[in-house]
């Protein structure tokens, strides 16, 4: 995709995401579900989740990716509960889809498969982290945000772990050639030192934003 095109898939899903929630939140009941807040927010976070994915696909460091895109998963999941994490999962899966790697690796492969997996690893990963959270939400704010922040990282790539071996096998033997076997394959050659990044990088930043944003959004209300 050229440039102007993710531009336009940024603008695009970040109204989509604003206008999807207002009005499921009008439509349920008299009781807002979501807040204003909540609504606004996931919206920049989706600008954000996009940008920062779309970075991932084209910026390494040797062997390490530079995917920053699980950390808006982490922070939804943890302001604004499983339902706002599992919506930026799910946008986090569709600009996953239309990653260079995806397409020209998995897509020949198996398609379904590929957008089934996508979809699903990122989602369930916000979703389980913002329930996860939920008993943090009273007392030890702090440690239920590193917990659900470690959560995500190892959530998605387990999943894509698991997936792959079910359904990209013949990739797996393809790339095996000097590993002891496809499993050594899979975690040394496909995930290794990328879900280290994630890991460490999930782990430490997620919970100071998450605290900074706390701060701030305090220091607003007391104003």
């Amino acid at each position: 995709m050229e440039m102007y095109e993710w531009v336009r898939l940024i603008i695009v899903l970040a109204v989509a995401a604003v206008i999807v929630l207002a009005t499921f939140n009008q439509s349920l009941s008299k009781k807002k579900i979501f807040s204003t807040k909540m609504i606004a927010a996931t919206g920049v976070l989706t600008a954000i989740e996009i940008v920062l994915q779309i970075i991932g696909n084209f910026i390494t460091i040797g062997p390490v990716s530079i995917n920053l895109s699980l950390i808006p998963i982490a922070l939804g999941a943890i302001l604004y509960g499983p339902v706002c994490g599992a919506f930026l999962g799910f946008i986090n899966g569709l600009t996953v889809v239309f990653a260079p790697s995806t397409l020209a690796i998995f897509m020949p492969i198996n398609p379904l498969a590929t957008i089934l997996l996508c979809l699903l690893k990122s989602t369930l990963a916000g979703l389980i982290a913002g329930f996860v959270y939920l008993p943090f939400r009273k007392k030890n704010q702090f440690v239920g945000s590193i917990i659900s922040s470690m959560l995500v990282p190892v959530i998605n790539t387990g999943l894509f772990a698991v997936g792959s071996l079910l359904f990209f096998r013949s990739f797996l033997e393809s790339v095996a050639v000097g590993f002891p076997n496809i499993y050594a394959a899979l975690f040394l050659a496909i995930i290794g030192w990328n879900f280290v990044f994630e890991f460490l990088i999930n782990t430490i930043l997620s919970p100071g934003l998450t605290r900074i944003v706390r701060v701030v959004d305090n220091k607003r209300r007391v104003a």
